[in-house]
This record gives C-alpha cells, structure tokens and sequence, in this order.
C-alpha cells in the first residue's frame, strides 16, 4: 500500500488525478478502523492533513466556506454561534480525541447513511465544493449521496469544502443511539427554520440508504406556519401540529432492520424526534434566542 502525502491543494488534485484509485484519510476515524478490520485494502492512502487550505474557513456575503479538512471540535468551539445544528451533531461525535480529529468533510467523503453531520446539513441546504484538476463543481448536499456509503464523486475528484448560509432562525439536532457518546446512531435528525425565506429544513439520518431531507413534511409544516400567520406574530403552534409534521418525516424515511435497531422503533424514534425539534426551535424563535446552539436538550432525544 502506497502513502501518499500532499503538502498543498494543488498537489493534492494532482495526486488524486494520478492515482484516482487513492482512498483519501481526513482525520482517519472511519478509514482507520476499516483498515484494522480488513474491510478495505486501496492500493494506495491519500494523506490530507498536511494540506493547510483544507483547514481553512471563511465568511463571504453572509455565507460561511468550510474547509473539509476544519475539525468537530473547531466546528463546536469556532461555529457554534453561526451554525448551531452542524455543532450539536458535532457534539454527539465519538469522544473528545475523535471529535479532534475527524472532520466534517471526511464525514461526508464516506457517505454513511449514518453520519452525524449528515442532517444538520441537510436542515442548512448546504452544498459541498468539490474539486479535481479539470476544474471546480458545486452539488446540493440532498444531491451528494448516490446509495449506501456512495457519492457523486468521480474517481479523480475530493472534496474542497462545504458551502452553507446560516439559516436565520434556530436549528435543532437530535440523535437516538444505545448510549449519549461514541455510538452510531440509530436514526437521526436535523432540523432549521428559515424564517427570511418563510421555509423550514430537515435532515434524516441513519433511517435509509442514504441521508435524506423529508421535503414533504418541511413543505407542510412551513405552509401551516405560513396559513397562520405564525412566521410574522410568533404565536405558539397550533395544538397536533408538532406532531403531525413528525409523522410525514417518519414517512419520508425507508429504515431497515439491523444490529442497533429495528425499522419500526427508527420510524417511531424519527416521529418522535421531529416533533421535538420543530418544538424547541419554534419556542426559540418564538424567544428570539434560538441561534447560539446551547440548548443540551437537542444532543439525544
């Protein structure tokens, strides 16, 4: 097995273009275990942590630019204000080591239906830059994943960062495992309101072959807010109304059964999961004090 270790962005695109069967490590927590178990043998391993530009984030016209090398540490310490969902995942990640080295691009480089950055994504409508020698492209998040542990991603390409304008309201996130930390999880679930654009975001994980936005159910329950003119006075939900949106997000999922959980208690946690979301950030945006992430309610459900 070839180690390959790129010092700058360029020669990194170079690297993949020569070697487009290299697997890319990020932090190494997902590719490091499939290695230790056996499951994957690449002819070669594309070392990224020494490319400095992939660590990088920035704000440009109100939207933040994340490197796909920034880290879930730097993401809850540095970003927790701006994009308070994307940090409560982060929160739930492994431990403390594992959040300082795995990063939100490697994240989505392996493309498990179970990743944690997965929804909060989704909720934001982010979108991920990617990059080779024959130039740059930029593909909604909702559009990224092609099946299990799949993506858009051509052989010679990786993925230079993440796009995301911070949704105007509060996000939420929660997460249903066997354990508060370091646990996969079962289902997962992330949610933003985007008051500016009177829309509402979602983001299902863990509940089908890939991570996934429930459209349907945002698009009702931002029509009923919208019916009642709830986005403009703030009022408190309609009675049944939290819970209904959660049953059409557990109808937009397609779980299945395996070792962590049953595909009826994933539709049933899904349900219960939205709806507390939608609640929590409704209450917040309703107090005005829905955007700093620091409601511990929203890591476990």
């Amino acid at each position: 097995m070839d180690f390959l270790a790129p010092t700058s962005w360029a020669e990194a695109l170079e690297t993949k273009a020569a070697h487009p069967d290299a697997l890319p490590v990020a932090g190494g927590t997902d590719v490091m275990v499939e290695l230790n178990f056996d499951h994957r043998r690449p002819a070669a391993l594309l070392d990224l942590t020494r490319v400095p530009e992939l660590q990088e984030w920035s704000r440009d016209s109100g939207r933040i630019r994340l490197g796909a090398g920034v880290t879930y540490s730097r993401v809850i310490t540095e970003l927790g204000g701006a994009l308070p969902g994307l940090a409560m995942a982060a929160r739930t990640v492994g431990s403390p080591q594992i959040r300082n080295r795995g990063t939100v691009g490697g994240n989505l480089g392996a493309a498990s239906p179970a990743g944690d950055s997965h929804p909060a994504l989704l909720a934001a409508f982010a979108e991920v830059e990617i990059a080779s020698v024959r130039g740059t492209r930029v593909v909604p998040v909702a559009e990224f994943f092609t099946g299990v542990k799949r993506s858009v991603l051509e052989p010679d390409e990786l993925i230079a960062a993440v796009r995301v304008t911070p949704p105007a309201g509060p996000q939420q996130f929660c997460k249903i495992g066997t354990r508060n930390a370091m646990v996969i999880a079962v289902s997962a679930f992330g949610f933003a309101l985007h008051p500016d654009r009177r829309v509402v975001g979602t983001g299902i994980g863990s509940a089908a072959p890939t991570p996934r936005p429930a459209p349907e159910a945002a698009a009702f329950l931002a029509g009923e807010l919208e019916a009642a003119g709830l986005w403009d006075s703030r009022g408190p939900l309609p009675e049944g109304l939290a819970t209904d949106f959660g049953r059409r997000v557990r109808d937009a999922a397609a779980p299945i059964d395996d070792v962590r959980g049953s595909a009826a208690y994933r539709l049933h946690a899904l349900s219960v999961m939205a709806r507390r979301a939608a609640t929590w950030a409704w209450d917040s945006y309703r107090n005005d004090d829905g955007t700093d992430g620091t409601d511990d309610r929203s890591a476990a459900a």
